[in-house]
């Protein structure tokens, strides 16, 4: 069993920071899904209700979908429900750590990022060539609070709107 479980975001931004457009992705990339599937699988995910319901799919399976709201009566099939992040999050990490995985996502959107931001301990970032209209942009991010590595480039075409690269961004020490 993992000692700690750490918070991570994963998100994919344009150039201008839109993570969407009217409850959807503002692009099309098949490689980028394939990333987040693959990354996520076998970990706890917490989403806002904005998010959960945009999904084609819900549950996301493979995963324990936490859905946060301020709705109290909310129901969200196969997804447990809270309106506290705090509560959310320490949820997702005591399921991560009774399954063995040493890891919870934050998946979306834009408040439940903001919320995650001083929580996290690391972000999968997909850095997009575009700079798409859109109505929900990822929260700024200190370049000094992170250390980046290039995971992955991709070119556009088959199945890529766009060429986009995914970089992991860990949190940097703080200096005291």
């Amino acid at each position: 069993m993992p000692d700690t479980v750490k918070v991570c975001l994963i998100a994919a931004r344009g150039r201008n920071h839109v993570i969407g457009r009217e409850g959807d992705l503002p692009w099309r990339l098949k490689d980028d899904l394939a990333f987040f599937k693959k990354t996520t699988l076998g970990c706890p995910i917490v989403m806002g209700r904005k998010t959960w319901e945009s999904l084609p799919f819900r549950p996301l399976k493979g995963r324990e979908n936490i859905v946060l709201t301020r709705d109290w009566t909310y129901a969200a099939p196969g997804a447990r429900v809270y309106s506290s992040f705090a509560a959310a999050i320490n949820t997702a990490r005591a399921i991560a750590q009774r399954q063995g995985a040493d890891k919870v996502f934050v998946i979306g959107g834009a408040t439940i990022y903001d919320a995650a931001m001083s929580y996290a301990d690391r972000i999968y970032m997909t850095e997009v060539d575009a700079a798409p209209e859109g109505d929900v942009r990822f929260p700024e991010v200190r370049p000094a609070d992170w250390a980046t590595t290039t995971l992955e480039a991709h070119e556009a075409g088959d199945g890529n709107d766009h060429a986009f690269t995914i970089v992991q961004m860990d949190r940097t020490p703080a200096l005291t």
